[in-house]
């Protein structure tokens, strides 16, 4: 199946545990991926793992909705965090967030390894491309400790 990889490395002004603590959080992921509208079915069972159930809403044309429920799995490792996503249509996505501190903040390395059916992989890597760059931003802007004189 052909693969695409897609990388992003940002900086975040906030300590690499905090970031860390809000990755690990599902329900965070609502509105820091522009497409995820609901977070559901959250287990914490098993140390260093969480499951759950993103649902993510897409528009084709403007006006068709499509809400595409996805089972996620992340798994924890120190100041890392990855996992798996499999969602319908044969597009599984692997992702790995590695965070470092970083002068005043956390270098974040974001990395998605993209499979997809031939005749999805542009679109599918296009749409993953466009949330990834917003997370970035979304999470800077959610974590971003504002310095004081």
């Amino acid at each position: 199946m052909p693969e695409k990889v897609l990388t992003n490395t940002f900086h975040v002004k906030t300590t690499p545990e905090a970031v860390f603590e809000h990755l690990t959080t599902p329900e965070n992921y609502v509105g820091l991926s522009p497409i995820v509208i609901a977070v559901r079915d959250v287990d914490h069972s098993s140390p260093g793992v969480v499951r759950y159930t993103a649902v993510e809403r897409f528009k084709f044309l403007g006006f068709i909705r499509y809400d595409n429920p996805i089972r996620v799995e992340l798994f924890t490792e120190e100041l890392a965090l990855h996992g798996e996503v499999r969602s319908p249509g044969g597009v599984r996505m692997g992702y790995r967030f590695d965070l470092s501190a970083d002068g005043s903040g956390t270098r974040v390395a974001d990395r998605l390894e993209l499979h997809a059916p031939w005749f999805l992989l542009r679109y599918a890597a296009g749409e993953a491309r466009k949330v990834q760059l917003a997370r970035a931003r979304i999470l800077a802007g959610r974590l971003d400790v504002k310095e004081t004189a």
